[in-house]
């Protein structure tokens, strides 16, 4: 190769080479860009959510619950006991009693969570120190469960957004790694005691009303973390996992999802490859899907559970022309 053609090719060389590695920094600062993108919007939510559950648990507070020495379970209820015996204020009480529940979300679940919740509780405390709210009644009945509705709220909005404000599921957490108990029977020990307690320092009609806003709380908690509608997911094997997959699209309107697997049946466990037909519906399309089932496959294998959040996918039901 004369001198010539040998720099023209080195030239080329250079360029290309000068090309790619400005392509490639291109591609990683548009990466990097959008994921910035995305933390910075999540984080603006999580923000929105705590900042309102704030205020609504501060509402249920101050409207409700502490005029009228009412208290709930968890650590809310161990620091409005301990307001209601002392005389303490609970703004206070809220972040000494939550404070060792942060350094231990921070060992059991991440940094991020614990910051979170740090400036949950520490809002909350702030909230309570600053604001005021009329007393909305005196009715024992009204108080316990719309006190137990905001508070649950308040809950349930700081767990959208990633923290808590009663630190007691993740001591729970904790408990259950470190003894193998489950979760929930670990919460119902520490409120039993916490409502007996109540029975022996306050009286048994306040810790049976605040019983009431225990279950208001956690009925309230669940529908706003859980949300509006209760999915259901539904696995079907058939040998017309086709027709059943044409069904669902074209007459329900969702979305599905087909994979391959095996199904085994008879004494001696013959196995015979098949497509598994996988779908989330809500509740209440529940019973239309089982009737199109059993018009398509009336001996189809079908197995139904809780689905607790979707994201993505054609969760939405989408219009049907």
């Amino acid at each position: 190769m004369n001198l010539f053609w040998k720099n023209i090719l080195l030239k080329l060389i250079h360029y290309t080479n000068k090309s790619d590695l400005k392509n490639t920094s291109n591609y990683i600062t548009a990466k990097a860009y959008r994921k910035l993108k995305v933390t910075i919007k999540h984080n603006i939510k999580d923000v929105f959510f705590i900042i309102l559950g704030i205020l609504s648990a501060a509402f249920g507070f101050k409207a409700f619950l502490l005029t009228n020495h009412f208290i709930d379970g968890g650590a809310t209820g161990i620091s409005l006991l301990v307001a209601s015996l002392t005389k303490v204020p609970l703004y206070i009480l809220i972040i000494c009693v939550n404070l060792p529940f942060v350094f231990l979300g921070f060992n059991v679940i991440g940094r991020q969570f614990a910051i979170k919740t740090a400036f949950a509780i520490g809002g909350l405390s702030l909230a309570l120190a600053t604001l005021t709210f009329p007393n909305i009644t005196n009715d024992n009945l009204l108080v316990a469960v719309f006190g137990g509705f905001f508070l649950g709220a308040g809950i349930g909005f700081a767990i959208r957004g990633g923290a808590v404000i009663d630190g007691t599921e993740v001591l729970a957490i904790y408990l259950s790694r470190k003894f193998g108990a489950t979760i929930g029977d670990i919460i119902i020990i520490i409120n039993v005691i916490i409502f007996g307690t109540a029975a022996y320092f306050l009286s048994i009609e306040i810790a049976l009303y605040s019983m009431i806003t225990y279950l208001a709380a956690s009925k309230t908690l669940d529908f706003i973390v859980e949300g509006i509608e209760e999915y259901i997911g539904v696995t079907i094997v058939s040998s017309h996992n086709e027709e059943i997959r044409k069904m669902i699209i074209n007459q329900m309107g969702r979305g599905v999802t087909v994979y391959s697997g095996r199904k085994g049946y008879g004494k001696s466990g013959e196995t015979k490859e098949t497509d598994i037909v996988y779908t989330v519906i809500t509740r209440l399309e529940l019973n239309k899907l089982m009737t199109e089932i059993d018009k398509i496959s009336p001996s189809a294998f079908v197995v139904m559970n809780s689905v607790k959040d979707t994201r993505g996918g054609m969760i939405k039901k989408r219009p049907l022309h």
